[in-house]
């Protein structure tokens, strides 16, 4: 039934980069709709505070597990304890994100290494895991955080977070070619996002929350504007749908 074309009830997920800001927003979204919720990163603590958080808002119990998204290694262990534990993940949220930012000619070669072992490299261990276990089991979704920045130059020092964006969302398309047809890969690709991640940044230069005034919809995002269209990628709904950027972004890709 169409009603039904959203519900993720019997579905296992994990959701790494879980703990907050866009990846507990999903997170929320998944336990919200009725899958069994897995939620993983480094940070144990922030892991333990947002499980507590979605219990007492949704009363459902969250699994954490701790995990190194720079590490071949970690991703492999984190593979093997989920598998053991739930036996089957249908639906994989990639969220994990880092931005250190600095113009071309400052970048640390440390610092990009770095950047792309966790935002482009870790994501495709991640994929190589789980999505030979999807693909294996015959059914499988994967939803990848990009960014507008993934497809948009922009200015502020980001060479090398545009260049990891760039690169993640060409590894969801031809990852989707590789794991379909039992599995699809897809992307959501934010604006601007008010999270912890940004809350530094937005100290320093509060002008941040006012780059969206000239778009469309006049605002930047929030974590709850991936809700949507982590549910919709999840689901049914979706399931003629692989290798696509969704922009959660308020209309700025529209513009140019």
């Amino acid at each position: 039934m169409v009603m039904n074309l959203f519900d993720l009830t019997g579905r296992n997920a994990l959701v790494v980069g879980g703990h907050g800001g866009i990846g507990r927003a999903i997170a929320e979204a998944f336990a919200d709709y009725g899958a069994d919720v897995s939620i993983a990163s480094r940070n144990m603590e922030k892991l333990l505070e947002a499980k507590e958080y979605i219990k007492e808002k949704y009363g459902k119990d969250v699994t954490v597990y701790q995990v190194d998204a720079s590490s071949e290694e970690s991703i492999k262990a984190l593979y093997d304890q989920v598998i053991a534990d739930k036996g089957r993940i249908h639906i994989l949220a990639n969220s994990q994100g880092l931005n250190l930012k600095n113009e071309l000619w400052n970048t640390r070669y440390e610092d990009m290494i770095k950047m792309l072992q966790v935002n482009t490299v870790g994501i495709a261990m991640l994929m190589k895991y789980f999505g030979k276990h999807m693909k294996d089991n015959g059914y499988g979704k994967i939803i990848n955080v990009s960014s507008t920045r993934g497809s948009r130059a922009c200015l502020g020092g980001n060479a090398s977070y545009c260049t990891t964006k760039g690169g993640l969302d060409m590894l969801t398309r031809t990852a989707a070619c590789d794991l379909g047809p039992e599995v699809r890969c897809n992307c959501i690709g934010p604006t601007n996002t008010v999270t912890p991640m940004m809350e530094k940044l937005i100290e320093e230069h509060p002008e941040i929350l006012h780059l969206g005034d000239d778009k469309p919809l006049q605002r930047i995002g929030t974590p709850e504007d991936c809700m949507g269209p982590a549910i919709f990628l999840a689901s049914a709904a979706s399931d003629f749908v692989t290798g696509q950027i969704l922009y959660a972004d308020g209309g700025m890709t529209a513009i140019g």
